[in-house]
Parts: structure tokens; sequence; C-alpha cells
């Protein structure tokens, strides 16, 4: 049987972490020092963000970051 791909639906910040609401339901958090850029963005940068390959990442294209939800999850 074929598994569904983790697909990110939403992303906000808090203090120190990049937080993900998958598409099953499921709440992840990533501290923000694993990505030194998303942590020196502005907020109006760190806002910027769009999900790519529908889900499977997400991209900010104002400070060239790219974060793979399945590795996030490894």
């Amino acid at each position: 049987m074929r598994t569904q791909p983790t697909l990110a639906a939403e992303i906000w910040f808090n203090d120190h972490n990049l937080c993900i609401l998958l598409s099953a339901g499921k709440e992840v958090l990533a501290p923000l020092s694993k990505f030194p850029r998303l942590q020196k963005a502005t907020d109006k940068q760190g806002q910027n963000w769009r999900l790519i390959g529908k889900g499977r990442g997400i991209h900010w294209a104002e400070i060239d970051e790219d974060i793979s939800v399945v590795a996030l999850l490894k």
C-alpha cells in the first residue's frame, strides 16, 4: 500500500520556532536556530512564504530559503 506524502498546510512562527501544520492535522516545531536565514529575516520577509510541491516544501524567495517538510520530520 502506498503511503500519503507528508504535506504542509500552514506555517507560522513563535519566538523561537518555525511551526508547521501538516495536512493530517499534526503540528511540527523546528527551532529557528537551524535556519539562520529565517532567524535573521524581518517579520515581513518571514511571512512572505509559499508552499512548493503541493506542500512538500516551503519557499521564501526574498531570503532564498527552501525547507523540505519530509527532511524536517527525519
